[in-house]
């Protein structure tokens, strides 16, 4: 069977490179009205989370010594005001959810669906064929069952490199297609290059044939989601003539190791209030997070080509990395809007197993989200996008800021006579003015700081019925505060290593040292003590100063927390690793795993059978098993 007989006749689109210094307007875009409210709910969020850092800076600036400020305290005032105001507007974006959860207020509808042929888009790189296939065959089955308006088609997109991986995933494309009910529809193609990577992947697949699909829903390797949030993303698309693109909330699903519960626990049980706020606010200007959502196709093709970008660091021209806030921006500033529909529930994604891993996977995105900082200029683009743009990037760069605030803390000690600068220069005529921050005025801080980090977990977990979830359904309340309470242990000691990690994922993006994208380790990777040593190295030592600081007196006991992570940061990172499931039931679960979907049992029957068939067959022991 040759590669033609797996796709489609070609039905070209044109998608030409978008030029940031001009503006562009597509006059295919019919227009929208911004959402009614929108305005208010931004006032909500913003306004809050303003005011609360100016009342916090102007009761520090009174703490410092008279005699006007020094450059030290300007430096250290700027540092707390600017992480504060980032905690406060999760805060207030996390309350302002939960107002909105609260009303359960309906989708609004536009009129009747109309029929669309979509095409489920599913890019891979490298992947274990038969676990991809195994979702793909999962998804059809499921929207060929349910039936509807729609009529879908899968496409299997390899960038794939490794050519027994390659023939793996032609021998379950073709093992697959025997398997389907009759008139599905699944279509496989590999490029003979990966020019462009996942940008260029999809744009190929939409010069090629875009135009025979009014409407494409971009998947990961790791995506899985229902017939029914299939249907009701097709459905909003089709009933909103204005929309350019709508994007689902992902749930996490299928962790078994510590770290990986963590963080499928926190976003099953605090991130749709966050969602929900962040819809709010959005309004018609939303993001795009690169799958699970639906596109307009032709709207993308006009709108949405991506040139490569002028790099700040080291110059020549790059690929976009971090392409998804991108697509949306351009999209927004063509006319189109830009939905977000967080209570569409069924869209379903996995998460890193291990630390390390997801560190690798961190320092990528890094590398894309601070691109994004070149084009905060770019013309025509709408003032929220380019405030999603920006929020990317200093996700990034705030850990820097931490760190630094770390280290300034650490060095002021408890006092002016029992800081590290005192101690080690007492006879120093140079020495500095150093800010007064005496021990209650110090814990003060600290604690307020910890206290707006916990509030939205807190706020979350206490209106988690808001949600349309019930306590019994996370195996009672007894069991629900155990979990919760293990979580926000466990996210108070990786978060200062996840601080340092994401420092040195800035220097090494701003150094020219992290270099694209590499396939995730969707199991988890197996490190040995040499190499969880080598990544944790800073930690450590980071840990080590603090604790000496410490037990001499110079550093306030209550960074005690952060240097007991910093100095348990390799054991740490090998304990995120352990597979609980088998070991401890139902730890840290959601309710996904009391009451399984499903779609992920009948994923997890197709993944075996794929598996076993292949095993099977002549093609065996690839790198992806």
């Amino acid at each position: 069977m040759t590669a033609s007989d797996l796709m489609p006749p070609e039905q070209p689109l044109a998608m030409p490179e978008q030029d940031f210094s001009k503006d562009f307007r597509d006059a295919a875009a019919p227009g929208d009205a911004a959402p009614r409210q929108v305005a208010l709910w931004r006032l909500l969020a913003f306004s809050p989370a303003m005011a609360a850092t100016g009342l916090l800076t102007w009761v520090m600036q009174g703490w410092f010594a008279d005699g006007g400020f020094s450059v030290l305290e300007m430096i250290l005032l700027a540092l707390i005001a600017f992480n504060f105001f980032w905690i406060a507007f999760t805060v207030s974006t996390v309350l302002l959810g939960l107002y909105g959860l609260s009303r359960r207020e309906r989708t609004v509808t536009r009129g009747a669906a109309r029929p669309m042929k979509v095409a489920l888009l599913m890019p891979v790189y490298n992947e274990v064929p038969w676990y991809v296939l195994g979702n793909a065959q999962t998804m059809l089955q499921e929207l060929h069952g349910r039936g509807g308006l729609h009529e879908y088609a899968m496409f299997i997109l390899s960038d794939t490199r490794d050519d027994a991986i390659a023939e793996q995933e032609r021998a379950s494309v073709e093992a697959l297609r025997t398997l389907l009910p009759e008139g599905t529809e699944l279509y496989y193609r590999r490029r003979a290059d990966n020019e462009g990577r996942k940008v260029g992947n999809i744009s190929d697949w939409v010069r090629r044939w875009g135009a025979g699909y009014e409407a494409m829903l971009v998947l990961d390797a790791d995506s899985l989601m229902t017939g029914r949030a299939i249907a009701r993303l097709a459905d909003a698309l089709a009933r909103d003539p204005s929309a350019g693109l709508i994007q689902s909330y992902p749930q996490l699903i299928g962790a078994q190791s510590v770290f990986g519960r963590m963080q499928q626990f926190a976003n099953g049980v605090y991130g749709l209030a966050l969602a929900e706020g962040l819809a709010r606010w959005a309004g018609h200007e939303g993001n795009y997070w690169g799958h699970n959502a639906i596109i307009r196709t032709r709207a993308f093709a006009a709108c949405a080509g991506l040139p490569l970008l002028r790099s700040r660091f080291g110059g020549g021209e790059k690929l976009i990395m971090s392409h998804d806030f991108v697509e949306a921006g351009l999209l927004r500033r063509a006319g189109w809007s830009v939905r977000f529909l967080p209570r569409i529930r069924g869209s379903y994604e996995e998460t890193p197993a291990t630390l390390i891993d997801h560190i690798l996977r961190d320092r990528r995105w890094c590398q894309g989200n601070l691109q994004h900082l070149n084009l905060l200029h770019a013309k025509g683009f709408r003032a929220i996008s380019r405030f999603h743009l920006f929020a990317g990037a200093i996700g990034y760069l705030m850990a820097p800021v931490w760190f630094a605030l770390l280290v300034l803390w650490a060095v002021i000690g408890r006092s002016e006579e029992a800081s590290v600068i005192s101690y080690f220069s007492e006879a120093n005529p140079f020495r500095p003015n150093w800010p007064d921050m005496s021990e209650p005025k110090h814990v003060l801080v600290i604690i307020l700081i910890y206290a707006m980090l916990l509030a939205p977990k807190l706020l979350a977990a206490a209106a988690l019925p808001l949600t349309g979830s019930r306590f019994s359904e996370y195996g009672g309340p007894v069991h629900f505060a155990l979990s919760f309470l293990s979580e926000v242990v466990l996210a108070i000691l990786y978060a200062p290593i996840l601080m340092v990690q994401q420092m040195i994922a800035v220097f090494r993006t701003a150094l020219g040292l992290q270099r694209g994208w590499a396939p995730q380790a969707r199991d988890g990777g197996s490190y040995s003590l040499r190499t969880l040593a080598a990544c944790h190295a800073l930690e450590t030592v980071s840990g080590v100063a603090l604790w000496a600081g410490i037990l001499t007196g110079t550093v306030s006991l209550w960074l005690a927390p952060i240097a007991l992570s910093l100095v348990l940061a390799v054991p740490l990172s090998a304990l995120s690793g352990v597979k609980t499931v088998n070991r401890i039931r139902h730890w840290m679960a959601t309710r996904e795993e009391f009451t399984e979907p499903q779609i992920t049992r009948a994923a997890r029957a197709a993944r075996a059978e794929l598996k076993a068939l292949l095993d099977g067959s002549t093609v065996r022991g690839t790198p992806a098993e």
